[in-house]
This record gives structure tokens, C-alpha cells and sequence, in this order.
């Protein structure tokens, strides 16, 4: 079993910048891959950046690449979302979710997940 705490949303403006955290704790990690997905009201949600937990391989849609950065800290066992330049379009509820094994974009594969932390950008 594994969970996810994410927080760090906000309001900011139009080209300000958050960082989001996903604090992941439970079973072994190191075959995890922990990603971020956010959902707008009346959309569904979106994948926006994925990282594995072993090794260096991470993933971004291609509405972030560019602006937004992943990281993890292994010895905190925490995942973070770098935002910059953000946009109000970038407005949603932004998840860290997990899934075992290899890399994937699709939110219904993901087993475990955060509450969510509301991201506002104003314009």
C-alpha cells in the first residue's frame, strides 16, 4: 500500500510560479512511477509530468515542456512539481498519484492518489 499527501497550490498570477509536493510513503517505491495529473472543472483529467522512482526517465505533456520541471528526493520520499511562467489555463486541481512498473500517461492505471492541491492563476 502506498500514499500520497500533495500540497503547495495557490493563487498566483499569470507568469508567477508554484512548487507542488507529493510526500509518498508505504511499501518500496523503487518500481513506482509518481506522476501529476490535474482536472479542470467539466474536464477530464490530464496527465502533465511523470517520474520513476529508480532511475532518471521523466515524462511532460506537451503543454508544460518547457515550464513546468520534476524532481524527486529520494531521502524524503517526496516527488515536487516545479511550475513557472504559469498560465491561467494551467488553473485545475492538480493530483500526485503511483502505479507499479513502467511509465504511463493514463490515469486509469494509477492505483494510488493524492487528495488533490487547487492551483489558481489569475490573469
Amino acid at each position: 500500500q502506498v500514499q500520497l499527501v500533495d500540497s503547495g497550490g495557490g493563487l498566483v498570477q499569470a507568469g508567477g510560479s508554484l512548487r507542488l509536493s507529493c510526500a509518498v510513503s508505504g511499501s518500496t517505491l523503487n518500481s513506482y512511477f509518481v506522476s501529476w495529473f490535474r482536472q479542470a472543472p467539466e474536464k477530464e483529467r490530464e496527465f502533465v509530468a511523470g517520474i520513476s522512482w529508480s532511475d532518471e526517465y521523466s515524462d511532460y505533456a506537451d503543454s508544460v515542456k518547457g515550464r513546468f520541471t520534476i524532481s524527486r528526493d529520494n531521502a524524503k520520499n517526496t516527488v515536487y512539481l516545479e511550475m513557472n511562467n504559469l498560465k491561467p489555463e494551467d488553473s485545475a486541481v492538480y493530483y500526485c498519484a503511483g502505479k507499479p512498473g513502467y511509465p504511463n500517461s493514463d490515469y486509469h492505471l494509477y492505483d494510488f492518489w493524492g487528495q488533490g492541491t487547487q492551483v489558481t492563476v489569475s490573469s
